[in-house]
This record gives C-alpha cells, structure tokens and sequence, in this order.
C-alpha cells in the first residue's frame, strides 16, 4: 500500500490530514428524516469509500450529519496499515459504546455503530463477538449490501459482510462529496492491490486489483467540471497498472451499458479518441481522456509505484498542460536489500534510472514525493545511511515517513523478525524526517522568483485577507486575496502568482493576474 497520508509527514501547516485523524461527514442539506454520521481514518482511498457508502444510504432515506448525537446510525471507516490506526479506532470505539449505552439509560432514541474499511476487513467478527462494540462489521467491497445489514441490526440481529469481490468498483455509484471544497475532488479508478509488498496488508483487507470502467471514470469527471470542480485526483493503491478492456459501442447509435452498468450512447464513446472499439485501455490512455475533458480541469493521480510507471504515461503529462508536474513515488527504503526483503520487486540503482528518466522527460521543476519507512526488519545503519543517501540524490520536495509497524498476517510477520528497537526505529525516523525538512525547504527555495499557476481552494485559515491554493507541484501557495491593482480572486480561480517567500511546507506570493 503506497501511504497517502501520514501522522509524521511533511505537509503545510494549513492542510495537515493524517492517518490517525478522522474526517466528518458534511450536514447535508436534505429532506430525510434518518441521520448518518461518518468518521473516516487513513488513505484517501478511505475518504473517497465514505462518499460512496453516503450515495447507497441516502437511497435508504439517510442524510450525512457532522453532529454525532442526532445520527441513529454512526459509521467509522477504518485503516489497517499500522497499529497506531487502529489503536485510535478501538479507543473512539469504546467511547462510542459508552455513549450509546448513555444515550439509552437517558431515554433517547438508540443509535446503531458500524465499522467499515480495512481494520473491519482484518478483524471481521472480533469486533461483533469478542469485544462487542459494534452492531454491524461491512469490509470495503461489501457496501451494496449495507440497507440489507441495516435491516438486520433494527431486527435486533449483528450483521456481517467482510466478502472480498474480485469485481466490485462501484463504477455505477455516483459519490456524495462529504468533505469538498467545491473545487478539488477525488475519483477512484481502481482497488485492491497484486503488489504483494512484504510489510503491507492491503491485498489481504483490500483483495486483488481490479480495474473500472473508463468511461465512467470519464463521465463522473466530467459532471464534476460541469458542477465548478476544477481539480480531480485519480485514485488507485498503484495508478500505473490501471487496465480496461472496453467493449465496443452500440453500432446502431443507441444506449450502450458498460460491464460496470452506466449507461452511455455511441456519441459519449466517440468522445474518447484515444481509444478503439473493443481495445485495451491502459493508464496513460485514461490520463489522456481525462485530461481532454477541459483545459480547465487539473488532473492528478496517486498512487504510482515504480516498477510500473511507464514513459507513455510521464509525455502524456508532458503533453498536456493540465496533467499536473507531480509524481509521487514511494521508495520504502534506499537499500537494495532492504527493498529486496520489502519484495519491492526493484533495486536502488534500478529506482534511481526512474527518477532520472522522469527528470529527463518532465524536467527537474516535475515534483517528486516518496514515502519511507524506517526501522523495516533487519535494517542496519548501513541500510539506514542509504535511505539518507537515495532522497540526497532524488531531493524530493515533500515525502510521507513512518517506523515500521508490523501488521499480523502479512508475509514480513510470518518470515522475518521485527528486531529493530522502537529507540532507534524512532531515531532513524527523526533523521529522515530532519533531513526532508531540509529538502524540501532548498526545493521550495528555487521557486522564488518564478510564476506559479494556482487554483484557489479557499481562504488561507489564518486569515481571510489571503487565499490558498495548489499549484503544478502540488505544493500549497498562499497569497493576499488581492492583487496591487485591487482586483479580488475567489475559490476556483486560477491565479499566477510571483513566488516571493518560502518555508519548508509552504510557497508565498503576490497575484499577478
């Protein structure tokens, strides 16, 4: 699993978002009576999981509430990739228990709580069973079956769904954004993971990688531009081994529905160039058609791992103006054989011919992010001073850092011992985070002087007198919301602005424009 967040990351301090922090569901503006609340944990992938399962409950008469106490139903959706995670998750558990036994000695209406996501996929029944926390357990490919698991705790009964499918996308579900700017949005393009990584327990929580329709990936984009969101991020646990193969259209011009079962016309089809009817769509093709929906729609995507990012996928980004300048490439470790025992499936050398490559097709303004893990089995200090040495050669402009956290079941659990102390598994992980405070800070120091392209996300949190936004490199920029011509920007714009300061998480500027 390639982190996308992390309690130790280096980030602004303006969009701090961790794996150990929960995010809370929008009040939602409608008209049901039934109240959800959702807290999510970890991943994007988790984030982008809980709009999901708010579109299938408001089918049931469900509306997303940011107050816990007027939800009947309480929903946390879990991470499994480190014990921190979960140690947080059975904590909030246990106060969530408390507070519905309360809520039923006080006389008020009772409350139902379900965990979903990774840790309920791990754990499946201890929960229920053992520990009798919850009413309801729901793994991530189970949540077309939540009305029927509802149905079943208001019956009195605990209820269970922890099947892995090897062909779930919900690519026909259209997501309820519950935690939006209005400009910025996340869209799945696939799940589960065949990497097989030694220390990682997503292919056992998250089952086998597969791949969803395109032209739903392209449609749920497009309907977000046409709503004023002008920035998607494809989602996958690895991006780069997206594959589809298409089915033709409908020869006589009528509705075609897609094995994912989102119907489409010939003409929608045909607006796709880049494929042919019946081919094989590959990560670069996706990129591509996304990118082609509007000039004005950015593009970003997470997660690539290196052994399968591709040339065609890195000048497609070269080639379109819109495909964000930002790669993030987790390493793990700067040692080969470290990396090795990670099964990782590729060597320092063979990781440092990619970086190389990508600085020589998108340049060396292209933004590369990594994540780490410190203290992995068996690492020694000559496996450590590698790890410093790789990000010394790459200098990557911002990274995601752990110690390593052994998670049961996983192959590094069963085959290798976790002898690293948690004093220096600790140390190491000062040193990497120390060092890439450093990089990123002389990075975002060769940015002074220069133009970015920003797309205003909203107000800076310190003040309103100043705007915040992305640019190409995915870093943050914060400017005054005025230029010195008086003109005023808003969210969705986007602005240039001259870079004239720096810290090591943050770039500030003036507008020019």
């Amino acid at each position: 699993m390639e982190l996308v967040t992390s309690r130790l990351e280096i980030l602004n301090e303006e969009d701090k978002q961790t794996l150990d922090v929960a995010r809370i569901s929008i009040d939602e503006n409608s008209k049901a009576k039934r109240k959800l609340y959702i807290e999510s944990y970890g991943c994007q992938m988790n984030f982008a999981d809980s709009e999901i399962v708010a579109s299938i409950l408001r089918e049931n008469g469900f509306a997303t509430t940011s107050k816990m106490e007027e939800a009947e139903l309480i929903l946390l959706n879990t991470c499994a990739i480190r014990d921190n995670a979960e140690q947080k998750v059975r904590n909030r558990l246990q106060h969530l228990h408390h507070e519905k036994i309360k809520r039923k000695a006080n006389g008020k209406p009772p409350v139902k709580i379900g965990i979903l996501g990774c840790m309920a996929e791990r754990l499946k029944t201890k929960l229920l069973d053992e520990e009798k926390m919850v009413d309801m357990v729901v793994g991530p490919d189970a949540y077309r079956d939540l009305p029927n698991l509802l149905n079943e705790i208001e019956d009195g009964h605990k209820a269970v769904n922890v099947f892995l499918s090897r062909e779930e996308t919900y690519a026909d579900i259209t997501p309820i954004r519950l935690d939006s700017n209005g400009i910025t949005a996340f869209i799945s393009i696939m799940r589960g993971c065949d990497n097989m990584c030694s220390f990682c327990v997503v292919p056992y929580t998250r089952g086998r990688e597969r791949s969803r329709d395109p032209f739903s990936i392209v449609k749920e984009a497009t309907d977000l531009f046409n709503q004023g969101y002008r920035e998607v991020t494809l989602l996958g646990q690895n991006v780069d081994s997206y594959k589809y193969q298409t089915a033709p259209p409908a020869p006589d011009g009528g509705a075609e529905i897609s094995e994912s079962g989102v119907k489409f016309t010939k003409d929608e089809l045909e607006k796709a160039p880049t494929l042919g009817a019946g081919g094989a769509v590959n990560f670069a093709q996706l990129l591509e058609m996304v990118a082609q929906i509007h000039p004005d729609l950015r593009v970003r995507f997470s997660t690539s791992h290196p052994k399968d990012i591709t040339d065609e996928v890195l000048f497609t980004i070269k080639k379109y103006e819109n495909i964000c300048n930002y790669i993030h490439l987790p390493a793990q470790s700067g040692s080969s054989r470290i990396l090795e025992l990670m099964n990782r499936t590729y060597t320092r050398e063979w990781y440092i011919e990619k970086i190389d490559r990508i600085r020589a097709i998108l340049g060396e303004d292209c933004a590369i992010s990594q994540d780490m893990i410190a203290g992995f089995c068996t690492e020694t200090e000559e496996d450590h001073l590698q790890t410093l040495s790789l990000m010394e050669y790459v200098k990557y402009d911002y990274g995601y850092m752990f110690a390593y956290s052994e998670r049961p079941n996983t192959p590094a659990a069963k085959k290798l011992t976790d002898d690293i102390s948690e004093e220096v598994k600790n140390r190491r992980l000062a040193e990497i985070i120390a060092l890439q405070r450093n990089l990123s800070h002389e990075r975002n120091l060769t940015a002074i002087g220069k133009v970015s392209k920003v797309l205003v996300e909203g107000f800076s949190k310190r003040s309103e007198e100043f705007l915040s936004g992305r640019n190409d490199q995915n870093k943050v920029v914060i400017f005054p919301r005025k230029n010195s011509k008086g003109t005023a920007f808003s969210k969705g714009d986007y602005v240039d602005v001259l870079i004239t300061e720096c810290t090591s998480a943050t770039l500030k500027g003036e507008a020019l424009n």
